[in-house]
């Protein structure tokens, strides 16, 4: 029943994996210089690391962050190792790390674990060590830079953001940094934070522009479409009683949902094809009084198959209208075949 409430994207306008953005009507900003150089032109073979251990990576440009998101701001320290690693004849390397969903402590994610491992790997990064915070946060400022950065990568140069912070109970900032890396020869590159509309771009300003569904904001801050990938799961099949097929989506703990209500959006399916989709992401109150049962529930118009346990990638375009609930299915009905018109209307880019 869908909601009755009313392999990586390039950055170059590819929304869905190949879909132009102009036909998912997600609009994203004009490309900088130096940011996405990468994309368009294949993705780079990428090591990904989930523990400290020595020698890893020698020698290396290191970019320092959670890089939920990974967006503006985050790809501006990314671009800026990178540079430094093909004029030095450096890897690319990441400092990342995971949170338990339960965690609490940058906020909800933004992005899936495998979304933000693809999004790093089109930015350029060779190798990325993500090992879960609890691995190193008992880590003295001094043992974080012997043991991580010089031991473990190999670290010639490290790029962060002014709001850095590092060590145990977060005792470390970018002047420390750069003291404690001086005397192992390591370079240390603050880049300014990244702006998008006059304010300073950050993930928690993307968390609240995805709960308010301004999703063409959130877009341009992350510099291509928000994404999720999910499996397809059984609902209780009042879509396709009712003419309207879905394919049903359930978030995990953890990972933010954005603003409840209905969205033009588009879907990739297992097979690589790509469809318009009306999306419905909310707790069903025509059909259902516990609003704690959100669902994500897309109608695709003009398809039919049996995509049950195989996962779909959902990019959200546009924000159409809140959850409402029906007095008639026949109203419900209208209201969907209004939200699958705007769908293939952006589609097909008119």
């Amino acid at each position: 029943m869908w909601n009755d409430s009313g392999t990586a994207a390039g950055l170059q306008g590819l929304c869905a994996r190949c879909l132009p953005a102009r036909r998912a009507g997600c609009a994203l900003p004009q490309k900088p210089a130096g940011l996405y150089s990468v994309l368009g032109k294949g993705m780079y073979p990428m090591r990904w690391e989930t523990q400290i251990r020595p020698g890893l990576c020698a020698p290396s440009a290191v970019a320092l962050g959670y890089f939920d998101g990974v967006h503006l701001g985050h790809r501006a320290v990314l671009a800026a190792a990178r540079a430094w690693a093909q004029g030095h004849g450096a890897a690319t390397a990441v400092f990342t790390f995971t949170l338990p969903p339960e965690a609490g402590l940058k906020g909800a994610h933004i992005l899936q674990d495998e979304e933000k491992r693809s999004r790093l790997c089109a930015c350029g990064a060779e190798l990325v060590l993500c090992p879960p915070f609890e691995a190193f946060c008992a880590l003295a400022c001094e043992e974080f830079v012997m043991q991580v950065l010089r031991g473990a990568l190999g670290a010639k140069a490290v790029f962060c953001g002014p709001n850095f912070t590092f060590g145990r109970g977060r005792a470390g900032d970018a002047r420390l940094l750069e003291k404690l890396c001086a005397a192992h020869d390591i370079e240390v590159h603050v880049v300014p934070l990244a702006a998008w509309g006059g304010q300073t771009v950050s993930s928690t300003r993307i968390r609240a522009a995805l709960a308010q569904g301004d999703v063409p904001a959130a877009n341009a801050m992350l510099a291509q479409p928000y994404a999720v990938s999910l499996p397809v799961r059984h609902g209780r099949g009042n879509g396709q009683k009712w003419g309207f097929p879905t394919i049903n989506q359930v978030y995990p703990g953890g990972l933010l949902v954005p603003r409840e209500g209905v969205y033009v959006s588009c879907v990739t399916l297992a097979d690589g094809t790509a469809h318009p989709g009306a999306t419905g992401l909310g707790s069903r109150p025509t059909v259902n009084d516990d609003a704690r049962d959100v669902t994500c529930e897309t109608f695709l118009p003009g398809f039919s198959g049996d995509v049950y346990g195989e996962t779909a990638r959902l990019v959200l375009c546009r924000y159409l209208w809140p959850t409402r609930k029906f007095e008639t299915v026949d109203a419900l009905r209208q209201m969907v075949q209004q939200a699958a018109a705007a769908a293939l209307e952006n589609w097909q880019g008119t």
